[in-house]
């Protein structure tokens, strides 16, 4: 387990990303955080924001009870927020939010309100040791090509997956809503994530089709787990309706996805591919589990990244999530070879 104590280092990281969101001095920031928040990572964010001589102050909200029937992990639908009316008020009216809820709130319920005000921007920062987020302070190319791999996907008709594993999912990308993740946002009216590194599609209802076949070594985040047996997913008109596979990794994924008792949980949230050439698939070894959400799996470079819940673009919400990098595979949009048997290419 990684010491907690704070180093020097890791406030250097956290300024150099609130430098490249482009925080100045007098500016009013808010740093948001709950009970059971990392406690390390606050401090360096309010350390880091001190040294920029900016108005930090701090929102901290008590975790909400477990309602699920399952442990909830990583899903960026925080229920932190859920009726905390002054609270989000406080959030609409500064000019960064940095996010540092256990789930984040990419896809809370709150989160159009507290941009609605047109100053706000947002920052989450994955709860993750600072020692992988020091390794993966974003680098000012990422941006341009995480925009690019954006811009493919939005000029998209189709995306098609297929793998030596056996993977052959097909893609409507029409009316699907991309959005691509570089590690900071100088913007108002715009989320970031740190770490970041990868472009993600929402598709519409009905779009996703085919099999996805996860190999021995592939990720299961939500348990971070690398995969020591196969496992086949067939997908029909966006929904996991079949899961094939022998052993722990089987019987784990079959039984998370049936405790929730929600037809939702089993649809498709949203497909992408992982960018950044920093990010290690290794990592996970690497951390306690206490210590990791692996996010940088989520991003390395050539994986391609196929996850299940939520999709407010396509009507769903629920608090089940799967995150499943997956190697090997071989992306393509309307026939454009973008990742090829694991590794970008040019087109990429």
């Amino acid at each position: 387990m990684l010491s907690d104590r704070i180093e020097g280092k890791w406030i250097d990281a956290f300024q150099r990303v609130f430098t490249l969101c482009k925080v100045k001095a007098g500016d009013d920031v808010a740093i948001l955080s709950e009970t059971q928040s990392r406690p390390l990572n606050v401090q360096l964010a309010e350390l880091a924001l001190q040294r920029l001589g900016v108005r930090a102050f701090h929102v901290v909200v008590a975790s909400p009870p477990q309602a699920s029937p399952v442990p909830v992990r990583s899903t960026g639908a925080s229920r932190a927020l859920s009726g905390h009316k002054a609270a989000i008020a406080s959030l609409r009216e500064v000019s960064l939010v940095v996010d540092l809820t256990v789930e984040g709130l990419l896809h809370a319920p709150e989160l159009p309100d507290i941009l609605s005000g047109g100053k706000a921007r947002l920052l989450m920062v994955s709860n993750e040791h600072p020692d992988a987020l020091e390794r993966l302070v974003p680098d000012a190319a990422m941006e341009a090509r995480v925009k690019a791999a954006v811009k493919r996907c939005r000029a998209a008709r189709q995306m098609t997956v297929t793998s030596a594993a056996g993977s052959d999912l097909t893609v409507d990308m029409c009316e699907a809503r991309t959005a691509g993740v570089w590690g900071w946002t100088d913007r108002p009216g715009t989320v970031a994530h740190w770490p970041g590194g990868v472009v993600v599609s929402f598709p519409r209802v009905g779009a996703v089709n085919g099999r996805l076949v996860l190999d021995a070594g592939d990720v299961n985040l939500t348990f971070k787990r690398y995969l020591e047996r196969p496992l086949i997913l067939a997908i029909e008109n966006d929904f996991v309706t079949s899961i094939e596979g022998k052993g722990a990794d089987g019987e784990l994924m079959r039984r998370y996805f049936a405790a929730w008792g929600d037809p939702n949980a089993y649809a498709t949230s949203h497909v992408g591919w992982g960018l950044n050439q920093s990010a290690r698939y290794e990592a996970l070894a690497m951390y306690d589990k206490r210590d990791t959400n692996g996010t940088e799996i989520r991003a390395y470079a050539g994986n391609f990244l196929y996850s299940t819940g939520a999709n407010e673009f396509a009507g769903r919400f629920t608090e089940g999530h799967f995150d499943l990098p997956v190697r090997g595979t071989t992306i393509r949009l309307d026939g454009v070879v973008v990742v090829e048997d694991g590794r970008l290419t040019d087109a990429g």
